[in-house]
């Protein structure tokens, strides 16, 4: 579980499926009986005490179904889910598939981007050039093999989740190729180092928690 302090006040608490049932019970011990409501996107706890906790329902809608709204969470959140994840920085990108949190198929790759040059003139501006096809270079590798793992697979996966540098990301977008991977794009989006095959892997404890905003009472 990982914590941060929330904007508007609050802190936000990362919670992954399998724990989400004693977060709940530990909530109540601290603060009192709870009270639940949901909507689609969200599941509002409010305790005895005055304290809330405001649940991000992950993959939303939450599901419908029988019990009162933190059951309908706490089985939502632990539904096995097959899931897109695209993650590009300047220079290396990664996508892959998962079946819960199991990687299934994935691509990983890297292209040399040079830094900026600080020096002036005729050689700046012929470093700029070359620096600027770099970068086409590897948003164009990126593009391919986001299509190669993910392309042919978008009927089947219920989300696809994104990650690395937002520029780099929001740079492919205007590829209409792969226009049927952005739409399936759900939150959050995750910030990750430079994404090779160990940080691929380790998504699913990102992707799959529940993100949580915690106000004490006052």
């Amino acid at each position: 579980m990982t914590s941060r302090p929330a904007a508007g006040g609050g802190r936000w608490v990362s919670v992954g499926p399998e724990r989400l049932g004693r977060w709940i019970d530990g909530f109540a011990d601290r603060h009192g009986p709870l009270e639940a409501v949901a909507s689609d996107e969200v599941v509002r706890i409010e305790a005895a005490d005055g304290a809330v906790a405001e649940c991000r329902v992950p993959f939303p809608p939450l599901t419908a179904g029988g019990g009162g709204p933190l059951a309908r969470l706490t089985t939502h959140v632990r539904r096995e889910r097959r899931v897109g994840v695209l993650l590009v920085r300047l220079g290396g990108h990664a996508a892959g598939i998962f079946q819960g949190d199991e990687l299934v198929s994935s691509k990983v790759g890297s292209r040399q981007v040079h830094g900026r040059s600080a020096a002036g003139g005729w050689s700046q501006r012929r470093f700029a050039r070359r620096r600027e096809k770099q970068v086409d270079q590897a948003h164009e590798a990126a593009a391919e093999v986001a299509l190669r793992i993910l392309g042919p697979h978008t009927d089947g996966l219920e989300a696809v989740v994104l990650g690395g540098d937002r520029r780099a990301v929001d740079a492919l977008r205007a590829d209409r190729r792969l226009a049927p991977v952005f739409a399936l794009e759900t939150e959050p989006f995750l910030t990750v180092p430079d994404p090779r095959l160990a940080v691929l892997t380790a998504t699913p404890a990102q992707f799959r928690a529940v993100r949580i905003r915690v106000v004490d009472p006052a």
